[in-house]
């Protein structure tokens, strides 16, 4: 069997080839990337993928049997046609099965809601396409926050507009063992599985930091036009305003769902005390 892994060079396509060589069941890994040479270090062999080359995606989507369309980084607008190039190449190509990487978030009235119904469009063209399909929609990864934690240390806290509003948070590497058993795994053709741990608040998560890093910080609760002023004014237009609307969504119960991750890993997604445990020292 064959399994295809766009955008491999990033940080979650890369998790999840990692992810897929450590089965060693004899699968093989195939990567594709924009850029094939930023890939070349994860030992698979690596074909482009650009996005915008349905030619060239389909060339390389030759002989493969599935297929992991990881969702693209463009505009919303943009990301629509992408994403059908990946599927249609893959149709053109004879891939038998495509599993798709969504996200869950508020699909309206928020900053980020242009971005999760865009992501909704694909799911309906996976849905359609005609080969058997797969879609994960992910929880937000919790990686930032830690990478964060000096940053947090120097303002003596997190602040932002979630609220009480409780978060489905994942980690890259949890995703990845999931989405390897999702590709190998015929069992999984046709659910949506929304792929998540624990939810939990702000606070939780302040508190979790604590223990981890032997900090004291607090949340602070602002409004989503204090917290969208205060993102613009560090990360620009465009980013600062979709990082607010990803809070509101969690501030409105967007990002609190049912966890299908056991269904779709076969295990327990890890716990936030044994993640943080595991930061420790």
């Amino acid at each position: 069997m064959r399994i295809a892994v766009t955008a491999a060079s990033g940080q979650l396509g890369s998790e999840i080839v990692r992810a897929l060589v450590a089965l060693d069941d004899g699968t093989e890994v195939i990567g594709l990337a924009r850029t094939p040479k930023n890939a070349e270090h994860l030992g698979v062999e690596i074909r482009p993928g650009d996005y915008n080359e349905r030619a060239v995606l389909e060339q390389s989507l030759q002989g493969v049997d599935i297929v992991l369309l990881v969702s693209g980084m463009d505009a919303p607008e943009k990301r629509i046609d992408q994403h059908r190039n990946v599927i249609e190449a893959a149709k053109s190509a004879g891939v038998a099965r495509i599993v798709y990487t969504s996200v869950q978030g508020a699909e309206e009235a928020t900053a980020f809601s242009p971005i999760i119904q865009s992501n909704r469009q694909t799911e309906q063209d996976v849905r359609r396409s005609g080969l058997e399909w797969v879609i994960g929609r992910n929880g937000i990864y919790i990686e930032p926050d830690v990478e964060y934690i000096d940053a947090y240390k120097e303002a003596g806290g997190i602040a932002n507009c979630a609220g009480d509003g409780r978060c489905g948070y994942t980690t890259r590497s949890e995703l990845a063992y999931a989405y390897a058993r999702m590709l190998t795994e015929d069992a999984h053709n046709g659910n949506t599985y929304n792929l998540h741990g624990e939810a939990i608040t702000q606070y939780e998560l302040a508190n979790y930091l604590n223990r981890a890093f032997g900090t004291d910080l607090h949340y602070t609760p602002m409004t989503v036009a204090e917290y969208r002023a205060d993102r613009v004014a560090e990360l620009g237009e465009f980013l600062g305003t979709v990082i607010a609307g990803i809070y509101e969504g969690i501030h409105n119960g967007e990002a609190d769902h049912p966890s299908h991750f056991t269904q779709a890993a076969g295990r327990d997604h890890v716990s936030w005390e044994e993640y943080f445990a595991g930061l420790e020292g």
